[in-house]
């Protein structure tokens, strides 16, 4: 079976591929049509580039840069594996052909390093320390649908969306925290055609596996941690195995992790279903099915935990207790449990939402503002697009663009376009 994962089979015409596949791009910038030889992992992301309104020839936008980045890279967990991407990958990127990169969550470059003149010619597509590489930005990319996928690719010359980006052939994988299964970012290496081959495919993925065991060695006892931010079936992490909940156990993981004490059957029933009426024995088979998963760490009478199963519902709202707003940003991937509709979750999800933009509306931060605003989840979020345009300098290109946005927004709301002054929007 061929690898999807892989730009091309061995053996295949790269120049071929190349006109191929910039046809295939052209048709689908043009009618959104996508058809073979286009891979199904690129199909998906040009399609997701395409929603993102990510520009076909734009540049990325840098969102660190001076003391930020120098605090945020220095603070952040992928600062301890750079022996090892440098130890694995950093001989490639010294050979003149090839830069080695190393990103956040978010796809913000946080290393960028290289042959100098390989260097100078990734800027010109603005390949650059601080620069944000993710799907939503500059669409289709080795680190950007390695984040996206979740899964190491190989992203071939016009397989990238972005025209700037189609001279270059890249290889990404994502980097996870072996504890709690969290995604920390994705390593990279970029240079020319040659890249898509086999081999290097699996050294970025063996760098990425060894980048895990390093920042995993000093940790004793790895414990459970269920991850439910930013998607719709929950991730349980034990002592460093998976395992992929399906929606409804991911509801029930994460309500008796937010109960140690347990919760009764009517409990966790009004919990998950409501007021609507509800058989117990449906609760009985959904939490027979769990404990088939789980085994001993699920209990009943009352139904509880036997371990405790931290979250990263839980983590974040550490953060912003400590007021450590940078950390919350990075762990929050997103509403919790996104698509359930069980009240229990819902309050959760509206509670934890609520304490993020509160906290981040009470400092100001300009660099936390974007952060948020520039996400899914906060690019329709008006009151925090206001605070971002008044916390930015006057006259700033960043102003502009976020008062532009503002504007919009206020007139999606049905409001008038122009921006209240601060005081007025302070109080809203």
């Amino acid at each position: 079976m061929v690898n999807p994962w892989l730009a091309m089979e061995v053996g295949a015409d790269p120049g071929e591929r190349i006109r191929t596949v910039r046809r295939a791009h052209e048709a689908f910038l043009a009618d959104g049509t996508v058809a073979p030889p286009v891979r199904q992992v690129v199909a998906d992301s040009w399609r997701r580039s395409a929603r993102a309104c990510a520009a076909p020839d734009g540049m990325a936008p840098v969102e660190l840069d001076g003391a930020a980045l120098h605090s945020y890279r220095e603070a952040h967990p992928l600062a301890r594996a750079m022996p090892v991407f440098r130890e694995l990958l950093g001989g490639i990127a010294q050979d003149g052909a090839h830069l080695l990169a190393v990103c956040d969550p978010q796809g913000r470059l946080l290393w960028v390093e290289g042959h100098r003149g390989v260097v100078h010619r990734a800027e010109r597509m603005n390949f650059v320390v601080g620069a944000r590489w993710d799907e939503r930005h500059v669409g289709t990319n080795a680190p950007g649908t390695a984040l996206a996928a979740d899964h190491a690719v190989q992203i071939f010359a016009t397989e990238h969306y972005n025209r700037r980006a189609q001279p270059w052939t890249c290889a990404a994988a994502p980097v996870h925290d072996q504890r709690t299964g969290r995604l920390l970012g994705a390593v990279d290496i970029t240079g020319g055609d040659h890249l898509a081959t086999p081999h290097c495919l699996a050294l970025v993925q063996a760098t990425a596996r060894a980048a895990e065991s390093h920042l995993s060695a000093s940790t004793r006892e790895l414990g459970t941690f269920l991850t439910a931010l930013g998607r719709d079936e929950a991730l349980l992490v034990r002592d460093g195995e998976r395992l992929h909940l399906s929606r409804r156990h991911s509801e029930i993981m994460v309500l008796l992790a937010h109960h140690p004490d347990g919760l009764t059957g009517d409990q966790l029933s009004v919990l998950l279903y409501g007021e609507r009426e509800m058989r117990p024995v449906t609760l009985r088979a959904e939490l027979c099915r769990l404990r088939q998963l789980v085994g001993p760490l699920l209990r009943s009478r009352p139904y509880r935990l036997t371990t405790p199963v931290e979250t990263d519902l839980d983590t974040v709202e550490r953060d912003v207790t400590n007021r450590h707003l940078v950390a919350a940003l990075d762990a929050y991937r997103g509403p919790l449990l996104p698509s359930s509709e069980a009240p229990g979750i819902r309050r959760l999800r509206t509670a934890l939402e609520d304490r993020m933009r509160r906290a981040l509306l009470t400092t100001g931060d300009a660099d936390q503002l974007r952060s948020w605003a520039h996400t899914p989840w906060g690019e329709h979020d008006l009151e925090i697009r206001e605070a971002l345009v008044a916390a930015l300098p006057e006259r700033s290109p960043a102003r502009t663009a976020s008062l532009a946005a503002a504007g919009r927004l206020r007139l999606e709301y049905g409001l008038t376009s122009e921006f209240p002054e601060p005081r007025e929007a302070a109080r809203r």
